[in-house]
């Protein structure tokens, strides 16, 4: 069994673009699997960019300070300067807006539909109301500018849905 100042080690002999790949082909899907269905609250927002930027200092190390030569942290700007590819949070936003744009083009006949649309009956508890997936939805397309827009008239449209789900990638969202 291999103790964890030797996984350390080992990590450390690992180029920068291996260990890039090696988060982006192996951790990100682990992490993100199934996350498109969550209604992701802004505690679980934080941790998930605690853990991004925990991973990227891992990855790009440690830099010498200009001024005293003394070890630091990354800041988050040098982090998101060094790693190319979109954030995470960019990738949830894309992913679910695709499955979004899949369900709202799926008909009535589809039961997943009536999640989208329908309104449940019955009282709810007190209470502040819970975030819903319909509330995420309406949440991306106001960070990509198309707030107050029907989601299943946009996205009837597959190319263009496709375009703009594609778009969410170099969007500034944070």
């Amino acid at each position: 069994m291999i103790s964890f100042g030797a996984e350390s080690f080992v990590f450390q002999l690992l180029s920068k673009n291996v260990k890039n790949k090696i988060h982006r082909t192996i951790i990100l899907p682990l992490v993100l699997f199934g996350l498109v269905t969550w209604s992701v609250k802004l505690r679980e927002e934080r941790r998930f960019r605690v853990f991004e930027n925990r991973v990227l200092r891992r990855i790009f190390c440690s830099k010498r300070g200009e001024v005293r030569g003394e070890w630091r942290k990354l800041h988050i700007e040098e982090l998101n300067d060094l790693y190319s590819s979109p954030t995470i949070f960019r990738v949830i936003t894309s992913r679910r807006m695709g499955l979004d744009g899949h369900v709202a083009r799926m008909g009535e006949r589809r039961g997943i539909y009536g999640v989208l649309v329908g309104k449940p009956e019955g009282k709810r508890p007190l209470g502040r109301r819970r975030r819903r997936w319909e509330d995420n939805i309406k949440m991306d397309l106001q960070e990509v500018g198309f707030g107050g827009m029907d989601l299943i008239e946009l996205a009837q449209d597959t190319d263009r849905w496709r375009a703009r789900v594609n778009a969410v990638m170099n969007f500034g969202v944070p």
